[in-house]
């Protein structure tokens, strides 16, 4: 039981990283969240802002139409 929740703490840690990692690209990018929604194919702000805060696990699929949004390839996005 104990090595479940320290996995589920890394899995949140990580989730947060990604997200820290995430904004930081779309900002950088002089991107609003708006913007990334109109570049992807089935992407919500809503969806972008809980990456962005690290409250969503997420899909393959939503991380290509993520990447595709940022207009990045999906490695970008991993290499935090």
């Amino acid at each position: 039981m104990f090595k479940d929740k320290n996995m589920e703490m890394n899995k949140e840690a990580d989730l947060k990283k990604f997200g820290v990692h995430v904004k930081k690209i779309r900002t950088e990018l002089g991107l609003s969240q708006d913007d990334v929604v109109l570049n992807s194919e089935r992407l919500i702000k809503a969806t972008i802002s809980d990456i962005e805060n690290g409250k969503r696990n997420f899909s393959y699929t939503t991380l290509l139409d993520l990447a595709k949004g940022l207009g990045k390839h999906p490695k970008e996005l991993l290499d935090y």
